[in-house]
């Protein structure tokens, strides 16, 4: 079975490789691991104990982060390495502050993670959510270095719940502890035998709180959105925002919008700001005097949509007519309903919101119109709805905390 891994490994490179002359993310992904152990040598002094982070791509980093953080302040003097496999993360986050080096993560070939793993002096790793990489775990675990998953989610239909899933469980045993969000994904653990698992819930939860602390006010928004209420969009696809200029185009309502697309591409942008037909404005390009009289701000840059959700009443969340929702706390933190696209089943914290009544699904341009409106036309319900999404955020608090408590003083194993 691992050959057959080591034979899926290559031929997914060389698939990367085929279509990046075609393809961004996929040039990005092939010239970002050009050199990569080289690079890594040259920037890292061997003998310097670190911990190491590693997370698919901006999700979660996220989730990576409040622990990133609470570590810089528990030990100063802790070296953090962050590795990304996702160009959009790296891309985004390699100049994040919180870590002493960032990389993208070597291909998981039996050399590669022999390589990294003898140029490093790791104290601990720490995996989030998804990842699993069997070169660089079993090397970990070779290297008697404890690793962790962090934020973990497991579900039935994955490999290691399958009859013919018992080799992949051998990555899953090369972690020191396992600590999930779900009691399904517990039991789904213990249901294979893998008893070093805890229920610690989302570190999002401790990330998204962090957010609203740390938030500051922008006067152009203050004064662009003046006594109105004001609708946040963000993360949007092109099927989100046909519902979004739908509604603005056709309502009399005295509403303000504020866009986030998920892809910030001029053709997109451009496209955006010329189907709506009420007065916009791109972030970028403010013409501060016009902003009472604005109805949509179109943000065409990245980095600032969670400190937006602090000028909202209602937010709509990206996404979720494709391939899933995007975040959703940071929107319920700030005290707000909920609406997203139908394919969020995926996402606890969306189930939970919807269950609460802090989130609202739904599947086409007239459920949307219907539950917009009765929110916009009923200010009590806005205030409930908000109440329940901020007290699901402050009920989930605690998880990095947990983690770090069990974890941060534990030494190399013996």
């Amino acid at each position: 079975m691992r050959i057959l891994y080591d034979l899926g490994i290559r031929l997914y490179y060389l698939l990367i490789l085929v279509v990046s002359p075609f393809n961004i993310k996929a040039r990005q992904w092939i010239r970002g691991r050009k050199g990569l152990i080289d690079k890594i040598a040259g920037a890292i002094d061997s003998s310097t104990p670190l911990i190491w982070f590693h997370c698919s791509s901006l999700g979660e980093f996220e989730q990576g982060r409040p622990l990133m953080e609470s570590i810089r302040q528990r030990q100063p003097g802790t070296t953090i390495l962050l590795t990304f496999y996702s160009p959009s993360g790296y891309k985004i986050r390699k100049d994040y502050p919180g870590a002493d080096h960032i990389f993208y993560l070597p291909l998981d070939t039996r050399k590669n993670a022999r390589r990294f793993l003898e140029l490093l002096n790791i104290e601990k790793a720490y995996f989030v959510k998804y990842e699993f990489w069997y070169h660089l775990l079993k090397g970990l675990k070779t290297h008697n270095i404890p690793v962790y998953l962090v934020s973990g989610i497991f579900r039935k239909k994955q490999v290691f719940f399958r009859p013919w899933g018992k080799w992949y469980r051998k990555i899953l045993e090369c972690f020191d502890h396992l600590f999930v969000q779900q009691q399904s994904s517990l039991d789904l653990l213990e249901s294979i035998g893998i008893r070093n698992v805890s229920l610690a819930g989302d570190t999002r939860f401790d990330r998204v709180q962090a957010i609203v602390h740390g938030v500051k006010e922008d006067p152009r928004f203050i004064a662009f959105t003046g006594s109105s209420p004001t609708i946040v969009a963000g993360s949007t696809w092109p099927p989100d925002e046909e519902l979004l200029v739908r509604y603005i185009n056709n309502t009399e309502r005295p509403v303000k919008w504020i866009i986030v697309p998920h892809e910030i591409h001029e053709p997109g942008i451009t496209r955006l700001a010329g189907q709506i037909q009420k007065r916009s404005q791109r972030y970028t390009a403010l013409k501060e005097k016009e902003l009472p009289q604005t109805d949509v701000i179109i943000v065409d840059t990245i980095g600032i949509l969670s400190s937006l959700y602090q000028y909202g009443k209602v937010a709509y969340i990206g996404g979720g007519f494709g391939k899933g929702i995007h975040n959703t706390l940071e929107a319920a933190t700030f005290g707000m309903p909920v609406i997203f696209g139908p394919n969020y089943q995926k996402f606890q914290e969306a189930v939970d919101l919807v269950s609460t009544n802090a989130a609202f699904p739904v599947h086409d341009y007239e459920g949307f119109e219907a539950i917009l409106s009765g929110l916009l036309d009923n200010p009590v319900s806005i205030e409930n709805s908000g109440q329940s999404a901020r007290k699901l955020v402050q009920f989930n608090l605690g998880a990095t905390e947990q983690i770090l408590d069990r974890t941060l003083n534990q030494p190399k194993n013996n």
